[in-house]
């Protein structure tokens, strides 16, 4: 599926099928693979076939990288066709696990939210800001969505602003304030015979749906190719051609660091870096009947790894390990320059 083609466009049980197919010819992308086939498949309103694709992964004999994350959309997807006491059970088992990753705690608050359980979404929403927050003054990124589905959520149940979502309305980037994007009875105003109360409305749906959109414009980041020294040698020594590619590596991660500042500038947003293999990329090469020479092979590559979910964000959060992979902070590493 084309990054650009509308929701409504898109066949998904045919593009559930094409992901599914890929599982089997990409088996260390599996988990990736199938968790957007079972997005699909819930798009298309096949939610028992979401859950088998759910049970399919927890069952796998060779581990996952984010099991609650699993779990999590499970027990979402089980709620939405009258499994409620199975996911209520799923969802108390995710929160008792406390997973050190966002995404977990984002979806089981927001099926509790959905569910008019709001007092429960409000206590799972802080109880992950406590686990991956803290005390923090600088929360990561991937945090964000907690903040502003809290926010949400204690808006929504009357409750007094506290520390949090001061810190929510002051990282939150639209026109548009939270409280006003919050406000439980701002849809009055769509019976209003006030010209000028339906404006403010449409304005402020505007800015929510742009906000929306730039989310979900890109499914998955710009990347560009990363090779560790070890690989870079072996692919340029096996196919000498790509020695104009690569001069040295040193010289391949100072254009990894340029391109993407380059990318930032002119406001390309959504970036990352993903990181290449010798083996992995002679099978790309072969999938598509070209030589792993042909220099022409390397950006789709990158592409092809990006959206099989192989990318890590670019920059990485305040005090987080540079891309490179020589365990400096960014900041004191490439971020320096």
């Amino acid at each position: 599926m084309r990054p650009d083609t509308p929701a409504e466009n898109v066949d998904h049980n045919a593009e559930a099928a094409r992901l599914e197919r890929s599982a089997g010819l990409y088996p260390e992308d599996t988990e990736s693979l199938l968790l957007q086939a079972a997005a699909h498949r819930e798009l298309a309103g096949d939610r028992p076939g979401a859950t088998a694709l759910y049970d399919s992964l927890l069952q796998s004999p060779a581990g996952l990288e984010n099991p609650h994350l699993v779990r999590a959309l499970k027990a979402s997807n089980l709620w939405e066709y009258d499994h409620e006491a199975e996911a209520r059970a799923i969802i108390a088992g995710v929160r008792e696990a406390s997973p050190r990753h966002p995404a977990p705690w984002l979806i089981v608050a927001e099926s509790l939210e959905s569910h008019d359980e709001l007092e429960a979404a409000e206590e799972t929403f802080t109880e992950g800001l406590r686990l991956l927050v803290g005390d923090a003054d600088e929360p990561p990124q991937s945090t964000y969505p907690l903040l502003y589905g809290r926010h949400r959520v204690r808006r929504m149940l009357g409750a007094a602003h506290d520390e949090w979502d001061m810190l929510a309305d002051t990282l939150h980037s639209s026109s548009v304030s939270l409280d006003e994007l919050h406000d439980p009875k701002r849809i009055w105003s769509l019976g209003s015979d006030n010209p000028a109360e339906l404006e403010a409305e449409i304005a402020r749906l505007r800015a929510e749906l742009g906000a929306y959109r730039e989310a979900l414009s890109r499914p998955f980041p710009v990347a560009v190719l990363h090779w560790p020294a070890t690989e870079l040698g072996e692919l340029v020594s096996a196919y000498p051609t790509l020695a104009v590619e690569y001069p040295s590596h040193e010289e391949h991660l100072a254009t990894i660091e340029e391109s993407l500042r380059e990318l930032a500038a002119s406001g390309t947003p959504n970036l990352g870096i993903v990181t290449g293999t010798v083996p992995s990329y002679e099978a790309f090469a072969a999938s598509e009947g070209t030589s792993p020479g042909d220099g022409a092979l390397l950006p789709q590559y990158a592409t092809t790894l990006a959206a099989r979910g192989r990318a890590v964000a670019w920059p990485p959060e305040r005090g987080g390990a540079c891309w490179c992979g020589v365990g400096r902070v960014y900041e004191e590493c490439h971020g320096a320059q």
